[in-house]
């Protein structure tokens, strides 16, 4: 675990999930911010302070998609240098390839990972990108 709490941003629609995760990430000591829609994510993450060390995306969302949502954290210079990784339950070999394309550094299918997976996953890739 990084020595240091890091800030994770949850775009996740799924009320249960949602709280599963931020359930688990507090546990590990993570701060966590959430948003229920990629309209709430852009919104929090264009004021958010400090920036967060990763956002874990959902694709599949009511109001703007979490496509939209990844193509402005990459335009915005506030946001671009952040790890995405998008979880999902969108299993689709084209999806992926796009949110990987658009620069995302991971795409993970919920149904694979229980979300203790998820978040030595995240410790990881924070560790790796705060070098």
């Amino acid at each position: 675990m990084p020595e240091e709490k890091s800030k994770v941003f949850l775009v996740e629609d799924d009320l249960i999930m949602r709280r599963l995760y931020e359930w688990a990430f507090r546990l590990m000591n993570h701060e966590i911010e959430t948003a229920y829609d990629g309209e709430e994510a852009i919104r929090k993450l264009d004021a958010i302070e400090p920036t967060p060390s990763l956002v874990l995306l959902d694709l599949i969302m009511p109001k703007v998609s979490g496509f939209e949502v990844l193509a402005h954290i990459k335009a915005s210079e506030k946001l671009k240098q952040v790890p995405v990784i998008v979880l999902t339950n969108s299993a689709g070999k084209e999806e992926a390839e796009r949110a990987l394309g658009m620069g995302a550094i991971m795409y993970l299918i919920k149904s694979d990972h229980e979300p203790k997976e998820v978040v030595k996953t995240v410790e990881a890739v924070i560790a790796k990108y705060a070098r």
